[in-house]
């Protein structure tokens, strides 16, 4: 006879500072005020249930940003989660400050391989074992190389730099403590739901990996993938949706017997408000209310940003607006910084510090024709239209690109009417985290780009930029005008 014990396991992934609920149609949608609420409930209704967080808890919101983070973790801590790892943004604030946050966490945040490259030794608790009803779950927190990039300027931290050694540092850590009677393991990664297919197939079905729970790519996804007999979930982005597994373990085995798995929509009507959060929220809303409900311009209609790969209306107009006012040739801006899915037609001061969060340094340099083709070329690589999460960018006016995915070719490729000349060099502008990434981004090394000129910083703050250029520039308008056209 089998020895089976239900197990509930709750999970969210890139929150993102994602605290308030919205009004969408007739319901209040999401906030961590309601989720707090589900979360509760299950607890209640449920034996053995675990909350999981895969990363990207912070960024998003000015609640997080006015205080780096520390208001974030304070959510956290009366939200509850049994367990989060890092992500990509947890080291937005910086590497000492994240470390400072984790100290500050009720939680534990853990991640198996990133390490301080001299002496090999992790920064974080690299696993959780949680126990309850006389199972043992075991947490494995994972994180790659690719989506470090905040930290490529600190040479003395590193991760294990792809899936196979990210795959192994698993089976060390498996090998280690299964012999302590495991009956379930789960790795909790922010590397992409693609990734997590591709680390799950490399993972020894002898290391006894039962579930990977992901973050980093927003995916949405209907049901668990599975590879390797391992299951893969992620639940989307923000606090919208809750992903739910009600799992039989068989505890002889250990081992899942059955499952089901699903995305909870969060909203006034699947569950109550957890009111102690909603006035814990209050609190910082009302501090950061006195010092962002301002109002900044008025457009003549909302602009968009939908998707990252692919043109957008406000993409367009955050690019020209910086290229007009730096005076350069091409301004490329990380579609990925530009944070709102939509700008306007009222632009509060809070909604641009969300929607434009990091607020860094731009860097101009100088390249041939032949050198921005190879660049271009790299963006418009085949990853960035196959779901992964890959950087992309917004091009300033002047640009025209048509290229051709079957052909791995540009149909038309010019810079204000005319083709690019080969020798000509050209000035193009990025913001700081794109140009300290320059060669895994745009496939060009810095060493090549001094031999031009020197590159040098023309601004501080882009935000800045935008602000002003929006304040003194009233009535701004964007539309999607064919800059960017991407063939099959």
């Amino acid at each position: 006879m089998k020895n089976l014990k239900k197990l509930t396991i709750l999970h969210s992934n890139d929150m993102h500072g994602d605290f308030l609920a919205e009004q969408i149609d007739e319901k209040l949608v999401g906030g961590v005020s309601f989720l707090s609420g589900y979360v509760n409930m299950v607890r209640k209704q449920e034996k053995n249930v675990l909350y999981a967080i895969a990363g990207d808890m912070f960024r998003g919101s000015v609640i997080d940003s006015e205080y780096k983070g520390v208001s974030t973790i304070g959510i956290m801590n009366l939200l509850g989660p049994d367990v989060a790892t890092i992500g990509n943004h947890e080291v937005d604030y910086g590497l000492s400050h994240l470390l400072f946050l984790e100290k500050c966490a009720n939680f534990p945040i853990i991640n198996a391989n990133f390490h301080i490259r001299a002496n090999r030794r992790r920064l974080f608790q690299p696993f959780y074992i949680a126990e309850m009803d006389g199972m043992k779950i075991l947490f494995i927190g994972i994180i790659t190389e690719d989506v470090l990039a905040q930290t490529k300027a600190d040479e003395l931290i590193g991760s294990f730099v792809d899936i196979g050694e990210a795959a192994q540092e698993v089976g060390n850590i498996c090998n280690a403590y299964n012999a302590i009677d495991i009956d379930f393991t789960v790795l909790l990664t922010h590397i992409g739901f693609e990734e997590d297919k591709k680390l799950a197939a490399l993972l020894d079905p002898a290391w006894g990996v039962d579930v990977i729970i992901g973050g980093h790519s927003h995916s949405f996804v209907t049901e668990p993938a599975l590879v390797n007999g391992i299951y893969i979930v992620q639940a989307g982005t923000g606090t919208d949706q809750i992903g739910r597994f009600d799992i039989m373990v068989d505890t002889d085995l250990n081992a899942i017997d059955t499952f089901t798995w699903q995305l909870i929509p969060i909203n006034n009507e699947t569950c109550q408000k957890d009111e102690e959060m909603e006035q814990f929220i209050n609190h910082y809303r009302k501090e950061t209310d006195k010092k962002y409900d301002r109002i900044v311009t008025r457009f003549t209609n909302c602009l968009t940003h939908p998707v990252r790969n692919q043109e957008t209306a406000l993409g367009n107009l955050m690019a020209d607006i910086l290229c007009d006012s730096l005076g350069i040739d091409l301004m490329l801006m990380g579609s990925g910084a530009i944070r709102s899915y939509e700008l306007g037609p009222v632009v509060h001061y809070q909604d641009l510090v969300e929607c434009l969060p990091y607020d860094e340094a731009v860097y101009m340099l100088q390249v041939n024709g032949t050198q921005l083709e190879r660049m271009l070329r790299r963006i418009l690589r085949e990853e960035a239209f196959e779901g992964e999460h890959t950087e992309f960018y917004q091009f300033s006016h002047g640009m025209q690109i048509i290229w051709s995915r079957g052909k791995q070719e540009f149909e038309t490729l010019t810079l204000n009417g005319k083709a690019l000349d080969q020798q000509k060099l050209y000035t193009i502008a990025l913001s700081k985290f794109h140009y300290m990434n320059i060669q895994n981004f745009l496939n060009i090394s810095l060493e090549e780009i001094k031999i031009n000129a020197p590159p040098r910083v023309l601004a501080t703050s882009y935000r800045d930029i935008v602000e002003e250029y929006m304040m003194m520039n009233p009535h701004l308008s964007s539309e999607v005008e064919g800059r960017l056209i991407v063939k099959t």
